[in-house]
C-alpha cells in the first residue's frame, strides 16, 4: 500500500514542485509560509489524533488484538 507521500512524490516533478513553491511565495510572501506551515502542521496532527481516537480505530485496535490472540493459539496448538 503506498503512502500518500509516495504517490503524490510520483505525480509531481521537480518542475511541478518548484512552481507550486514559487506561487506560493508570490501569493502569501516568505513572512506568512511559517504561519501557514505550523497551521497546516496543527491540522494534520489534529486530523491524527481524531482518527486514532475515534470508536472505529479503537474497534480496529482490539480487532487486532483478537486476531492476534487466535494467532498465538493456533500456533500453540499446533507446537503439541
Amino acid at each position: 500500500m503506498e503512502t500518500m507521500q509516495t504517490i503524490l512524490l510520483g505525480i509531481l516533478g521537480g518542475q511541478e514542485i518548484l512552481l507550486i513553491v514559487l506561487a506560493i511565495l508570490i501569493l502569501f510572501g516568505g513572512k506568512k509560509i511559517p504561519e501557514l506551515m505550523k497551521g497546516l502542521g496543527k491540522g494534520i496532527r489534529e486530523f491524527k489524533n481524531a482518527t486514532n481516537e475515534s470508536d472505529v480505530g479503537n474497534d480496529l485496535k482490539e480487532i487486532k488484538k483478537e486476531i492476534n490472540s487466535v494467532t498465538k493459539d493456533i500456533k500453540d496448538s499446533a507446537h503439541l
